[in-house]
């Protein structure tokens, strides 16, 4: 009767420990992608990867967000309306309806997914520099 009780005690314990550690870990982590994000944005040619850079801030929203229906779907519906967008500008045509496009699922995607609040706000601030593109891409040096 020991065995079992002290087994059950030291399973419930690693369980416990278990659990309380892997949420210390995420933070950490979390913090280094928001910190290497930004650094990205100090240099001084992130307008050439600005839409590599969105993709990249998507794909860090899907891998820390739960997966849902509509989340995933308006993430898989940002990232091929960015992927047709990247695809013409490739080719040297820019059509503003498909970035406006861009802009609108994007837009869906902060106003309605389930994320944390730092996540919502690099995808503002992505959205913030595409309206920028949008309204200066003839200046913008690709």
């Amino acid at each position: 009767m020991k065995s079992i009780l002290f087994k059950s005690l030291v399973g419930a314990g690693v369980l416990a420990l278990s659990l309380t550690a892997a949420p210390q870990d995420r933070p950490r982590d979390d913090d280094s992608y928001h910190s290497d994000r930004d650094a990205r944005f100090h240099d001084e040619h992130w307008r050439g990867h600005l839409f590599e850079d969105v993709r990249q801030d998507l794909e860090h929203v899907r891998s820390t967000t739960w997966p849902s229906g509509g989340d995933n779907y308006r993430l898989d519906d940002t990232v091929a309306a960015l992927n047709q967008l990247q695809g013409k500008l490739a080719d040297h045509v820019y059509d503003e309806r498909d970035l406006n496009n861009v802009i609108g699922v994007l837009s869906r995607v902060v106003s309605d997914n389930r994320m944390r609040p730092r996540d919502r706000d690099i995808l503002n601030d992505d959205l913030s520099r595409l309206r920028d593109y949008r309204d200066h891409h003839a200046d913008w040096d690709r």
